[in-house]
């Protein structure tokens, strides 16, 4: 074999040999689409590793008219890409299940006014196929900006106000407090506050109705506060719930969970002899945390690639679907 043919790089003709099936279907599995058995499309993912197969971009691009590449689209302050490890969690799992179709992950943040107009002028001239839209907010405008447009757009989480109008993957958010709940009370506690996240999320708005309707008549409106998902908020939170006479806490995140322990510990109080307290995530933080967090694990890898394969059958000219998926809970030190 000369020089010039052993560099010579594979082409879907190659592919479609070694994996046994035909071009056309080769061509779905990069593209995106749809129509192709898990078995043809495993062995198709399996021969584009073997052989180091890349896609010309540029020329399926101006052959299919599409971009080859979907946005991850985060709708929350820069920082907390790196201090909130949920989103690492979700882009790292986007990023490995684009990886295997051949196709380019995009990271947009969109924080402040200034960055959602420059996100939305860059979404409307084409750029991406799709947006991953993570964090949203009920009052968001960038949602109606999405919508206006029509760019085919998957929502991690309920996107409020829009549930019929966009396609989500999101966890089962009151029957997950729920189970929770249920624990706590399990346990023997009964005077239960919860750190509830932001009501225009869902997991603000939702995990807090779950929580009311497994206490019942233990329920208690003044053993609730808010708090936006940080360490901060979680400790402030829980200075302020201290005040009342309350015996476990449910934190809606493992990040004002652990912010609710380091009040705990403030004020002199035992966590979990004196106080139990649990969060909500399992993004890593609560297992590596002292004491380790009991909490409720959202299933981060399925999360990721539903995302991704939902979103490219909304491209391919599917409906709006809603994809539910359970958590888990997993019972550790603090409750």
């Amino acid at each position: 074999m000369s020089d010039v043919s052993a560099k010579r790089k594979p082409t879907i003709r190659q592919i479609a040999a070694q994996a046994g099936v035909s071009r056309s279907t080769v061509s779905r599995v990069i593209n995106g689409g749809h129509w192709v058995s898990p078995d043809a499309r495993q062995a198709v993912e399996e021969a584009i590793l073997a052989t180091g197969y890349t896609a010309n971009h540029h020329a399926r691009s101006l052959a299919t008219g599409r971009a080859g590449s979907l946005a991850f689209l985060l709708t929350e302050p820069q920082q907390l890409l790196f201090d909130d490890p949920t989103f690492a969690l979700l882009l790292r799992g986007a990023a490995e299940a684009l990886a295997q179709r051949a196709m380019t992950l995009v990271l947009l943040v969109a924080g402040t006014p200034a960055e959602r107009e420059s996100v939305a002028q860059f979404l409307s001239a084409g750029h991406v196929d799709g947006v991953m839209l993570i964090s949203s907010h009920e009052s968001d405008p960038l949602l109606d900006q999405l919508i206006e447009v029509g760019i085919p757009t998957v929502c991690c989480g309920v996107p409020l106000g829009h549930e019929r109008e966009l396609s989500t993957i999101s966890v089962d958010e009151i029957a997950s407090a729920r189970t929770m709940a249920a624990h706590l009370v399990t346990q023997g506690h009964r005077r239960i506050g919860m750190i509830a996240g932001p009501d225009d999320t869902p997991g603000g708005r939702y995990r807090l109705v779950g929580f009311r309707e497994e206490l019942g008549d233990l329920y208690d409106e003044s053993l609730v506060e808010r708090g936006d998902y940080s360490y901060e908020s979680g400790l402030a939170a829980m200075t302020r719930m201290l005040e009342h006479d309350v015996d476990a806490v449910f934190a809606a995140s493992d990040r004002m969970a652990a912010g609710a322990i380091a009040a705990a510990r403030r004020a002199g109080r035992r966590v979990p002899e004196d106080i139990a307290i649990a969060g909500f995530d399992d993004s890593g933080l609560a297992a590596t945390h002292e004491p380790p967090i009991t909490t409720m694990r959202q299933p981060w890898d399925q999360i990721s690639a539903k995302m991704v394969s939902v979103l490219l059958e909304v491209i391919a000219g599917a409906s709006p679907r809603s994809v539910i998926l359970d958590t888990e809970l997993v019972v550790r030190a603090t409750a």
